[in-house]
């Protein structure tokens, strides 16, 4: 399937390359800001990993991080950025990096509110070193209040040399949405920032996106336009649209898919008698034995990644193959573990692989 969310958007990495040259030019003494806004599934995350994909020359560092999963803590955004790097070699105090990394034996307490956030500041810098680097914030709606906060921080500090990215909901969305928009309004107060709101695909841009992923065919506009309602022009529920119709003629897009004819059954009276039986209990919340992807309802991002975990890719392994947030893989998981009633990762993989799923494996990028 190809990117959906970048066709349309060649202005948008157009700017995100001139941000990056004042970086490696070294004409600013605060990072370069660029803020990026839009509702779900318009393609923010996408956009963001296509634009550093395209950096030239290629960031010497790269640190990127978003809302944890579990209960917020101060500092996600840091935390997720020390996850798994090896910091040993950092000028810091052992117990206050523990703290910021949110390692579970850390101490509590140990520094005030103002120290931390010194301190968060002064690990980001040691960790950008000379440069240049990319600061990446996911899901800027969901962060700690304490990560908001350091991130206007950096938005501001000097001799810092990195293009800062911000993803975001708009700030109505957001978890505490007056600090979201405190936390942006600082940002977009910053001089020189690139300011984007990325909005739903226009009706030229879905026949575009027909023309490319159905080659040889010329969508009438009839088509493009029933498309663009039935979507309405957003990026991934357009990719839902074409993977569920995936194989599909281009007009199979506005009807539809036929549902297939049940086939006859060879099972004796007793055996139907035993699976009518059985069917309460799977509506009780018992492992639901179904027969493949139409009986369990699912979308076509759910096949997607459900052909990731039978692949044992972990959820960012998923995200960077699929271009989405790592958060939003773990509510594709969740999603699967709650309609093919299993119990893990491992056990809904072994679901589909049990079944034959013809499920498609993205290629990790």
């Amino acid at each position: 399937m190809m990117p959906v969310s970048l066709v349309g958007r060649a202005s948008e990495l157009a700017e995100f390359d001139r941000a990056w040259s004042t970086v490696v030019a070294g004409r600013r003494a605060a990072p370069t800001v660029a803020v990026v806004t839009g509702d779900a599934g318009v393609g923010k995350s996408l956009l963001v990993a296509a634009a550093l994909e395209a950096l030239t020359p290629r960031p010497a560092v790269v640190l990127a991080g978003a809302a944890r999963v579990h209960s917020p803590a101060p500092y996600d955004w840091l935390a997720a950025v020390l996850s798994g790097r090896d910091t040993s070699d950092l000028d810091l105090p052992p117990d206050a990096l523990a703290w910021l990394a949110q390692h579970p034996t850390s101490p509590r307490e140990r520094y005030t509110p103002g120290a931390l956030l010194r301190l968060a500041v002064r690990t980001v810098r040691l960790l950008v070193g000379a440069g240049p680097a990319v600061l990446v914030v996911e899901d800027l709606h969901a962060l700690d209040p304490a990560s908001l906060n350091l991130i206007g921080e950096l938005a501001t500090a000097a001799e810092l040399p990195a293009l800062l990215v911000v993803a975001t909901r708009p700030a109505g969305e957001a978890v505490a949405p007056d600090l979201a928009v405190r936390a942006l309004s600082r940002l977009c107060g910053v001089r020189g920032v690139v300011r984007q709101h990325l909005g739903p695909l226009r009706a030229a841009e879905v026949a575009e996106l027909l023309s490319q992923v159905y080659p040889g065919a010329r969508p009438s506009g009839r088509l493009v336009s029933a498309v663009w309602r039935r979507t309405g022009g957003n990026p991934f529920a357009l990719t839902e649209l074409l993977a569920a119709h995936a194989g599909h003629p281009l007009e199979a897009l506005i009807r539809p898919l036929p549902t297939p004819a049940p086939r006859q059954s060879t099972r004796s009276a007793g055996s139907r008698r035993a699976a009518e039986s059985a069917r309460p209990a799977l509506r009780a919340g018992h492992p639901v034995a179904t027969s493949g992807v139409r009986e369990a309802e699912l979308t076509g991002r759910e096949v997607e990644v459900l052909g990731c975990l039978v692949a044992g890719m972990s959820n960012k392994q998923v995200a960077k193959a699929l271009g989405i947030s790592v958060r939003t893989v773990t509510v594709h998981v969740s999603n699967l573990l709650r309609k093919t009633g299993a119990a893990s990762r491992t056990e809904v993989a072994l679901w589909a692989v049990q079944r034959r799923l013809p499920v498609p494996v993205p290629v990790e990028r």
